[in-house]
């Protein structure tokens, strides 16, 4: 199974950036794609961006379009999340997840990681 870990969550102030990171500890080949996702309190979970292992083909959710970037980089295993124009609604425990295609399904998650955004 492939373990996966987040960092790079904090506390921004609105406008700030944050760039987060998801180590992988092996690459299958089940795992073509990576995605992140967030989880605010009392809401449902919301995806945010994937990203294809191979031929790098991006995806984003609504809510972010034009303000977060995910890359990845092959020789490290580790996906990116850049997270630029922060907003308070922005906040959430961010995951990342190893997915089948840029649309699941998702197999493995990481812990998590925690994005505050103050106003």
């Amino acid at each position: 199974q492939v373990q996966l870990v987040e960092s790079g969550g904090g506390l921004v102030q609105a406008g700030g950036s944050l760039k987060l990171s998801c180590s992988t500890s092996r690459r299958t080949f089940t795992g073509r794609a990576m995605g992140w996702f967030r989880q605010a309190p009392g809401e449902e979970r919301e995806f945010v961006a994937a990203v294809f292992w191979n031929i790098g083909t991006t995806r984003y959710g609504d809510s972010v379009k034009g303000r977060f970037t995910i890359s990845r980089d092959n020789a490290k295993n580790t996906v990116y999340l850049q997270m630029n124009s922060l907003k308070p609604e922005d906040t959430a425990v961010y995951y990342c997840a190893s997915g089948t295609t840029d649309r699941g399904p998702w197999g493995s998650w990481g812990q998590g990681t925690q994005v505050t955004v103050s106003s």
